[in-house]
């Protein structure tokens, strides 16, 4: 009984076929990838130049406050302060805002992209008798005995040249 178990164990051994494939260059790889970073350069240039706006009028409002203070009243003085104070809230409000709403667009942008390297990634891993395949991208293998890089083999499947 020990000698069947230890044979099944050592033929189950030998049939596991490991294959990796480093995500990022295959992410990198696929041409959907060029558009979504050119809409994301697009966003964000858009929200900088909002944000540069702001900015300007920020100091335009402390170079007045600056020039006008020693004549204005403590009424007007206490006004102004608030009004500036008020404007650096929004300014970092919106900084925040911004960073966010461009991390959910990034996210939004590459999932479907993901999905579809996830998809040829499985194919691939049906079609040629994988058990497993692992990302080297990520670093988590620390060791590894000898396995196939089926990262070209997943490019064609995404006709990726």
């Amino acid at each position: 009984m020990v000698v069947v178990a230890l044979s099944t164990t050592a033929m189950a051994q030998k049939s596991a076929k490991i294959g990796h494939i480093n995500s990022n260059e295959l992410l990198t790889a696929m041409p959907e990838r060029t558009a979504v970073q050119k809409d994301l350069e697009d966003y964000a240039n858009e929200l900088k130049v909002t944000l540069d706006v702001m900015r300007k009028e920020y100091e335009t409002k402390v170079g007045a406050f600056q020039s006008k203070q020693d004549v204005m009243t403590d009424i007007i003085k206490d006004s102004k302060i608030k009004e500036i104070t008020d404007l650096e809230k929004r300014i970092t409000e919106f900084q925040q805002t911004a960073e966010a709403d461009l991390q959910k667009k990034e996210q939004a942008l590459l999932q479907p992209i993901i999905d579809k390297a996830k998809q040829a990634i499985d194919d691939v891993a049906k079609a040629e008798g994988y058990t497993y395949v692992l990302d080297s991208s990520v670093g988590v293998v620390l060791y590894s005995v000898d396995s196939d890089n089926i990262l070209a083999k997943v490019k064609t499947k995404l006709g990726i040249q």
